[in-house]
């Protein structure tokens, strides 16, 4: 049993090296910052989603933004679009389950808003859809999804792709990232005092 963990914790190891030395991705999660934080002193929201575990990470990335992250401060509007049972209940029922995240942003999204599609893939209808109406409202649409970008990269202004194909690696890239904005993030909007 040990050998195959130490093969996981390996493999884990060797893409977040690769990611260490991604000058270009590096580069786009500085870029995702600069405009989250800019849609932050502008007074918007920024709107997660995605399926599964990463509709979890959804809901983690979206808690450490309204909650807190390292230390205490005024909370930000975040929200994981999947929290209310109710309507995505309803909308799946009556529209379509591709339906859910695309309608949630047509009525909550505002220009200069974020929006953060989270799929390893790539290709879930739903995260695509959310991601083609928050550009007709000219929201700022980022992607995080697995090495291809799949279906997502054609519509997203930031494409944060894990450059593996294996799922839980890949989600364990988006959180690693996803923290390291959460706190560059808070650290800009509300710098320490000594």
């Amino acid at each position: 049993m040990s050998d195959f963990l130490k093969s996981k914790i390996k493999s884990s190891l060797e893409l977040k090296t690769a990611l260490l030395n991604d000058s270009v991705l590096l580069g786009t999660v500085d870029k995702v910052i600069e405009e989250i934080v800019a849609c932050y002193k502008n007074g918007g929201k920024v709107f997660f989603c995605g399926n599964g575990g990463s509709a979890a990470d959804a809901q983690h990335l979206a808690a450490e933004l309204s909650g807190r992250f390292y230390y205490d401060r005024p909370p930000l509007f975040a929200e994981a679009l999947h929290v209310n049972t109710s309507y995505i209940t309803a909308v799946a029922n009556d529209y379509s389950y591709d339906e859910i995240y695309s309608r949630y942003v047509a009525g909550s999204g505002r220009k200069g808003d974020v929006l953060i599609g989270m799929s390893t893939s790539g290709n879930s209808p739903n995260v695509v859809r959310a991601l083609i109406k928050g550009n007709e409202l000219g929201m700022i649409t980022v992607g995080f999804t697995g090495e291809t970008g799949g279906k997502m990269k054609e519509h997203s202004k930031y494409l944060v792709n894990i450059p593996s194909k294996d799922t839980p690696r890949i989600q364990e890239c988006h959180m690693l990232l996803g923290h390291s904005v959460c706190e560059m993030v808070e650290i800009k909007m509300f710098p320490k005092k000594d």
